[in-house]
C-alpha cells in the first residue's frame, strides 16, 4: 500500500493550507489520519477519521483544522486554517487497521512551514 501525500508549503501565520493523501488501494477497513513531527519532537497525531466518518483531533488542531475523507477515492484531506508557527512540521499520512491482520502504513511526509 502506498500513501501519496501532497499540499505542504510555506505560508504566513494566519494563512491556510490543504493537505491531500491518496491511497493506492481501498482503505475501507482502515482509520486514516494525519500525524506531524516537528524538529526535535516526537511524531504526534493531528487528526484521524474512520471510514464511517468519526473524527478525532489533537487539542491544538480542534477548531482550526478539518479532516475529511472521500471513501470512493480512498483519500483524506486536512484543511488547516489560522496556521501558527508552532504548526511547522513534516505532516505524515497514516492508515491503520486494528483488526486482524493488523496493518499500519505511512506516507512520505509533506513539509508545512509557517512563518511569523
Amino acid at each position: 500500500v502506498q500513501l501519496q501525500a501532497s499540499g505542504g508549503g510555506l505560508v504566513q501565520a494566519g494563512g491556510s493550507l490543504r493537505l491531500s493523501c491518496v491511497a493506492s488501494r481501498s482503505m475501507s477497513s482502515f482509520v486514516m489520519g494525519w500525524y506531524r513531527q516537528a524538529p526535535g519532537k516526537q511524531r504526534e497525531l493531528v487528526a484521524s477519521v474512520t471510514s464511517g466518518g468519526i473524527v478525532r483531533y489533537e487539542d491544538s488542531a480542534e477548531g482550526r483544522f478539518t479532516i475529511s475523507r472521500h471513501n470512493g477515492k480512498d483519500a483524506i484531506y486536512l484543511e488547516m486554517n489560522n496556521l501558527k508557527p508552532e504548526d511547522t512540521a513534516v505532516y505524515y499520512c497514516n492508515a491503520r487497521r486494528s483488526m486482524t491482520p493488523v496493518q499500519n502504513y505511512w506516507g512520505q511526509g509533506t513539509l508545512v512551514t509557517v512563518s511569523s
